[in-house]
């Protein structure tokens, strides 16, 4: 059997997700009716994220639109209908949790394209926990790729 990387699956996922890049949805960013997901992990969303944003990580993702589980989100279990526009780091963590939601009943769903990475290169808005503003600067830093050399693939 053919070992498949993430982003195997994230390719093989991606056709069947509408996706946005942030100036395609930036006149959404006051829209009510439009709900933006954010799926990233508890400490990433502290950090910085879209202002209104409803914050459920990818993890819990799947209890959370439903009733009657600990980690049900209610205005997330009610959003059936409503446009929603996933949001995570990159862009990869997004197409999972939109496919999810597909699969579990949302009618109107889509991924943000180059995820909050490029919201912010775009100098689209971002507060923190206390609803500060985010400097894009800042912003750029936090996005930028900190992977370590020891989660490098060995070079033989």
């Amino acid at each position: 059997m053919k070992r498949v990387t993430y982003k195997d699956l994230v390719a093989e996922i991606a056709p069947q997700i509408q996706e946005y890049f942030p100036w395609d949805i930036e006149d959404k960013i006051d829209d009510e009716k439009v709900l933006f997901l954010d799926v990233r992990e508890n400490q990433e969303y502290d950090t910085m994220h879209i202002e209104n944003s409803l914050h459920v990580p990818r993890g819990i993702l799947e209890t959370a639109v439903e009733w009657d589980h600990e980690e049900t989100e209610p205005e997330l279990v009610e959003a059936r209908d409503r446009e929603v526009i996933v949001v995570c780091r990159s862009g990869s963590r997004s197409i999972f949790a939109a496919f999810t939601l597909m699969q579990m009943g949302y009618n109107n769903v889509s991924s943000l394209k180059t995820g909050l990475r490029g919201w912010n290169e775009y100098d689209l808005p971002l507060v923190d926990m206390e609803g500060n503003s985010i400097d894009p600067e800042l912003g750029d830093k936090y996005f930028a790729n900190k992977l370590l050399d020891y989660q490098r693939k060995p070079v033989k």
